[in-house]
């Protein structure tokens, strides 16, 4: 969704054009891959962030305008609600001291960001759900102004044709209703990035489904929405409802939701994008002049424009990605289950960990996918969300025996993942100073079972003990959380609590 598109309306014949361009796309697609066209293996690696913007009190702040404007860098762009920013890090190939260059990028741009923040009486805070958001904050006229988002917001209450319900039960039970997407606004994520070539792709991204409950249980960060405390990772059913076209009848149907796990192993990339087209109606049918099939007629690449800006618009965890640089086509797989936070620190152990697991996962002589069903991966990403460092997983059984064992998170982490990541980490050629600083914050959180999530809802309860009403604890944890996080102490070493001096304003 980060291409610039003009709103306006769209009539049938618009939406039928779409849907011819399309399939021409997927052709298009099809033939590259057959052509082998792709570009060559390079292990490039790209970081994007979502951020919050909330003043000294922990409130949000609606000034992401302002903010650009000042900061006034191509690496910061807007998010949907005008309470975020994201920040996109240059890819970097994978090795060497990669990941401590990474943190230093990270800390140097954040710095600089939250000082021209300050300027307008805002600051950066780096979370999954800022705590203090209030449903009046998320409604559409908070949108950032930026045609893309209205029109996409305009699509998708259209398509649903009534207010969004949204119903989560976790430690307590949010029941409303919204008028608009803006509540996915409160999801601020970070999306890891890896290029990979079309042979091996369908090996990365079922590894990368299989990491994720894993990555979640170790890096919750989102579990307050609307002053309720609901699930350590609230983000996945959140976003799920907010950009839910489908009206009730259409999910008592099985009719697949445009946020989702997926379904199945897939053998191809091309299994994901032709899945995307055949189940999912288009939101944007926004066509350009491109002919893909002329121009690879004539020997060019071409943008596959329609196809591109439609797999924007379905909400994989793990989505695949097609691009063109330097006239040249690669494909990435986008993991996007982590939450923003809560250090630099935490975020690149999180990044170092995933592109470790992976990298082991994808390579196993008896690879899991082929050991584990998707039923159950999916089970385990929902368990992750709901429980985070808390949670059991089910995972293979080591040895001749097989079949499927269920465990402690931490215990499947410690005991099996991260001596994987360890190897992973090696092959990519990383040094060992990185790879055993990062695995160790990741090794620490799970001995001490402490993440984001387990911190802030500690955090929490200590100030109702201490007598704040509930708002004012929700905006002391998270001014507390913000001063932490700029220490960039890794989340397992934060003290619980409030400082006494914190009121009740």
């Amino acid at each position: 969704m980060g291409e610039k598109v003009v709103a306006g309306a769209f009539d049938l014949s618009d939406r039928q054009r779409y849907r011819d361009k399309l399939q021409k796309c997927l052709k298009g697609l099809e033939r590259l891959l057959e052509e082998k066209r792709f570009d060559r293996p390079r292990n490039l690696m790209g970081l994007e962030i979502e951020l919050n913007l909330a003043g000294a009190d922990g409130l949000p702040r609606m000034l992401n305008g302002q903010v650009l404007e000042r900061i006034a860098s191509r690496d910061f762009q807007t998010e949907l609600a005008m309470f975020n920013l994201e920040v996109n890090i240059t890819p970097h190939p994978l090795g060497g001291r990669v990941f401590d260059r990474l943190a230093e990028e990270v800390r140097t741009s954040l710095a600089y960001a939250h000082r021209k923040a300050e300027e307008v009486d805002a600051g950066i805070v780096m979370i999954g759900i800022l705590p203090t958001l209030e449903r009046d904050d998320l409604v559409s006229s908070n949108l950032s102004d930026v045609d893309r988002y209205t029109l996409l917001n305009d699509q998708i209450v259209a398509a649903r044709g009534e207010d969004f319900t949204l119903d989560i039960e976790g430690v307590e039970h949010l029941v409303c209703t919204a008028r608009s997407i803006t509540p996915e606004a409160a999801c601020t994520s970070v999306q890891l990035h890896l290029q990979v070539t079309p042979g091996r792709f369908a090996d990365v991204w079922n590894a990368a489904q299989a990491a994720s409950a894993a990555q979640i249980a170790v890096g919750a960060n989102s579990p307050f929405l609307f002053g309720r405390e609901l699930w350590r990772e609230s983000r996945p059913p959140l976003f799920q409802q907010s950009t839910d076209t489908r009206p009730p009848e259409l999910q008592a149907q099985g009719v697949r939701p445009r946020t989702w796990f997926g379904e199945r192993w897939i053998s191809s990339a091309y299994d994901l994008f032709e899945e995307n087209l055949r189940y999912f109606p288009a939101l944007l049918p926004i066509c350009d002049d491109e002919d893909p099939l002329a121009v690879l007629d004539a020997g060019g690449v071409p943008r596959l424009g329609e196809l591109v800006l439609h797999n924007g618009t379905v909400y994989r965890w793990n989505r695949p990605v097609y691009d063109v640089a330097d006239g040249v086509p690669h494909l990435r797989v986008e993991n996007r289950v982590l939450p923003a936070g809560p250090t630099v620190t935490d975020v690149v152990a999180n990044a170092a960990f995933y592109y470790g697991l992976v990298r082991a996962l994808a390579e196993e002589s008896r690879p899991v996918w082929t050991r584990m069903p998707f039923e159950t991966a999916s089970a385990n990403f929902d368990a992750a969300c709901r429980y985070g460092i808390d949670a059991r997983l089910a995972w293979p059984r080591r040895g001749r025996h097989g079949g499927l064992a269920e465990t402690d998170a931490v215990t499947l982490v410690r005991d099996e993942l991260l001596p994987l990541a360890e190897a992973g980490l090696d092959a990519w050629g990383v040094e060992a100073a990185d790879r055993d600083f990062y695995l160790g914050v990741i090794d620490e959180r799970c001995r001490r079972r402490v993440n984001g999530a387990s911190w802030q809802v500690a955090t929490f309860h200590r100030a109702l003990e201490a007598g704040l009403p509930r708002d004012a604890a929700l905006a002391a944890t998270t001014r507390r959380y913000a001063e932490l996080m700029r220490t960039d102490e890794p989340v397992h070493l934060w003290p619980v609590g409030v400082p006494q001096k914190v009121g009740t304003g």
